[in-house]
């Protein structure tokens, strides 16, 4: 078989082990499939499927030598990859073949600006001037839908929104043009608008570049638009593999079909205007300031959250939705007085904007959130078991030891994940059950208001309908309050019984989610609803609820 004829990539009969403590765990088991020139190939299954497994693999970017390869091999351009020393993949990675990573927040440096670390990319493997690297970032950022790419440059990881990082991850990604794309859920992050945005781009480039794609997604809509061929992953193993078209249509193994079948069914919680309000905010402003100059003066504000109302009852949910940078996060940190604002938040009846760190906290046990990237909100130092008695050990002081450990097994059970499995630590993990060990750390304090920060974004379709029902159900078991952040509309839809719509600090549009979704007055509104369903149209036969 000639160059131009045989696969870029090909794998073959892989297989990933771990080993731990004495033990050894398959993890991908005996995996196969090819990419041809300029193809796009999607690896889709439930978490700790192996999907992510097998995509590191290719890059020998796991931990080795916990981990090990039993059987087979990877070969790119016919070249063996496993043997390859780490000065030979070094060479390959950023080059020949990038990745991109689910969770951009602990894949960026936060020490170095956005403009230092795309350029270190383009330095490292090309001769090019300062000059010339920093025309290339502005690109970079532009193609990727990063606005005003110039006021960003020297912006950090932590001044960006979790969209916005992931952007900046795709543009580092394809800094130097590779062969071959590894996109490790790369859209989790992005609404709706920026999604249809980074998949055209990442088409356009397919098609300009020749380049082929390893695309990682729980997203079965995003699937049947962007791949050629789709590989179905259950327990390590690809159970069921072929054309997109065929594999959706028509699929063969029980999992694909439940995995199709899967969808979270709308049943928000009722609005109840009779019950007392929880939490409650008036004009609310965040404004980072812009500074510039020898003397660091400010020049002008990043109006984050500018002049927002709301007023969430008791076991209502409220959903908050929105492009990514529109402020949505920034409101639900300011609510809990994670970050500074103006304007005055009132927490189950008492103002708690002008109190102190140590006067809110006697509030934090009922204030709790659930954070859009759960691997870099988990101290990697501590077991599961420790993270989600940490609160306990806080707000409880008076819990005897086994108690404890009862109400954290509890936790973990309500939210699907095996309680034997509080001794790990949370990289022994996928990304959606990260997820759900943040979701357990936050609901095991019972508390009355709980900022949901995309908490389905890293879950596939059978887990985020299995989350769905489980915020569900713990809202009614213990009367919760939900304000749900997420760019997700079918499953704000499925949650959500009043509806706020965000763009640049300010609320665009508001009112019963139910209305709001049959008959949105604004432009924005239906532009943004007109993609999230559109998509779904496309995707999976689902249409707007």
């Amino acid at each position: 078989m000639d160059a131009i004829s045989q696969p870029l990539l090909s794998v073959r009969d892989l297989s990933v082990a771990f080993h731990q403590g004495g033990r050894v765990s398959t993890a991908v088991d005996r995996v196969s499939f090819d990419i041809k020139r300029g193809e796009c190939i999607a690896l889709v299954g439930e978490s700790g499927s192996g999907k992510s497994v097998s995509a590191l693999s290719v890059l020998k970017l796991l931990p080795y030598p916990v981990a090990s390869h039993p059987s087979g091999s990877i070969r790119f351009k016919g070249r063996d990859l496993l043997p390859l020393s780490e000065g030979e993949m070094r060479e390959l990675r950023g080059s020949d073949i990038s990745i991109i990573f689910q969770e951009p927040m602990t894949s960026l440096n936060p020490l170095h600006t956005i403009e230092r670390q795309i350029s270190e990319i383009l330095q490292l493997h090309q001769p090019i001037s300062n000059s010339a690297a920093r025309t290339r970032v502005l690109e970079l950022l532009t193609q990727v839908g990063i606005p005003e790419p110039e006021t960003r440059l020297g912006s950090y990881p932590h001044q960006l929104s979790g969209g916005q990082r992931q952007r900046v991850m795709i543009a580092m990604a394809l800094a130097n043009e590779p062969d071959l794309l590894i996109a490790d859920e790369p859209t989790t992050a992005l609404d709706v608008t920026v999604q249809a945005q980074i998949l055209a781009l990442l088409a356009d480039i397919r098609a300009r570049l020749g380049m082929s794609l390893l695309f990682i997604t729980h997203d079965l809509g995003i699937v049947r638009r962007i791949a050629d061929r789709v590989c179905v992953m259950n327990g390590g193993k690809i159970v069921e593999q072929g054309p997109v078209e065929q594999v959706f249509t028509a699929p063969s193994h029980p999992y694909t079909k439940a995995l199709l079948a899967a969808e979270p069914k709308p049943d928000p919680a009722p609005p109840r205007p009779d019950q007392p309000v929880v939490m409650q905010a008036q004009d609310l402003k965040v404004w980072f300031p812009i500074k510039r100059g020898l003397f660091r003066s400010t020049v002008g504000h990043i109006k984050a959250v500018d002049g927002v109302s709301i007023a969430v009852r008791k076991g209502e949910t409220l959903g908050v939705v929105g492009e990514s940078g529109s402020g949505k996060t920034t409101l639900g940190l300011a609510l809990l007085r994670l970050i500074s604002s103006d304007g005055p938040i009132v927490f189950l009846g008492s103002e708690i904007q002008g109190l102190s760190f140590k006067q809110v906290r006697p509030f934090r046990r009922d204030m709790q959130i659930v954070f859009q990237d759960p691997f870099g909100s988990l101290s990697p130092r501590m077991s599961v078991g420790d993270i989600i008695a940490e609160g306990l050990s806080v707000h409880q002081p008076g819990l005897s030891e086994e108690e404890a450990e009862a109400k954290v097994v509890k936790a973990l059970t309500e939210v699907g994940l095996d309680p034997a499995t509080r001794f790990r630590y949370p990289h022994e993990f996928s990304g959606g059950q990260r997820q759900r060990i943040s979701v357990a750390r936050a609901v095991v304090l019972e508390p009355s208001f709980v900022v949901l920060d995309e908490p389905t974004s890293a879950l596939d379709m059978l887990f985020q309908a299995q989350m769905v029902a489980l915020l569900r159900d713990l809202q009614r078991k213990l009367d919760l309050t939900y304000m749900f952040i997420s760019h997700d509309l079918r499953v704000v839809a499925s949650l959500a019984s009043h509806l706020i719509v965000m763009r640049h600090g300010k609320v665009v549009e508001e009112g019963a989610a139910a209305q709001l979704f049959k008959a949105p007055k604004t432009d924005y509104t239906r532009a943004l609803f007109a993609a999230a369903f559109r998509n779904e149209t496309a995707g999976n036969g689902t249409a707007a609820p």
